[in-house]
């Protein structure tokens, strides 16, 4: 599909958490849950800062804990076991009520209509979310990056998308809300990537040097990619 300031785009993949949906939304469920185990997840965001570091882990779930176990002070048994209490299992609750991002899903459905390939990748577990909010069905792929031991920026996952898809590189945009992790990760490949941000970030004109496109409304990236008059005022 000729798909219009992009050229020849044959998939559309999207980050999960803050881009289909809105960070905020998140954060304020979740807050009493990240409150209660403030140390936890202290120990936690240092260690996945850690794990960020190496280019790919063969038992990233062994090291993961290993490395959460040092943290916390007790065995990899019981570090893993809080994770699964806390992160994987703990913070289902808070995702089936969600709503995807205004224009997200009407966006992906287009795209698939018009024969695009959709892909949804996370540095977590996908059925973390369910059916994510109606929007799996149309997926081509969807998993996580630990699924390869390998967290965004790394270019394994990226790599490893493509090679699943069957399409090259440049063929694929990618869609998501850290700039590190989701604009600079893929560019340095050779994808192509469009920078969601918060309103108030896309209203003050703050736009990526490095994404091919900047926008705050699905309407905005709708309009970009099809060179149609669909943005909302």
């Amino acid at each position: 599909m000729k798909i219009s300031n992009f050229g020849d785009i044959k998939a559309v993949a999207f980050d999960i958490d803050g881009t289909l949906y809105e960070n905020w939304k998140l954060n304020i469920r979740i807050f009493p849950h990240f409150f209660a185990h403030l140390f936890f997840f202290s120990c936690y965001g240092k260690a996945r800062v850690e794990l960020r570091k190496q280019e790919q882990i063969p038992d990233f779930y062994r090291v993961q804990a290993e490395l959460m176990a040092k943290k916390l002070k007790c065995s990899p048994e019981k570090a893993q076991k809080k994770l699964d209490d806390i992160v994987y299992i703990g913070l289902r609750k808070y995702f089936p009520r969600f709503n995807p991002a205004d224009g997200a899903a009407e966006l992906i459905k287009r795209l698939k209509d018009n024969g695009v390939k959709i892909v949804f990748l996370s540095d977590f577990p996908p059925e973390q979310k369910g059916d994510i909010w109606g929007l799996k069905q149309y997926c081509d792929l969807c998993f996580s990056t630990e699924e390869y031991g390998a967290l965004k920026p790394s270019p394994v996952a990226f790599y490893k998308m493509a090679e699943k898809l069957g399409l090259n590189v440049e063929e694929i945009l990618y869609v998501g809300n850290n700039h590190k992790y989701d604009v600079v990760g893929p560019k340095k490949i050779g994808m192509k990537a469009a920078w969601f941000v918060s309103p108030v970030t896309g209203k003050t004109g703050r736009k990526s040097k490095v994404a091919d496109l900047t926008f705050w409304k699905y309407s905005q990236l709708e309009s970009f990619l099809f060179g149609s008059n669909t943005e909302k005022k």
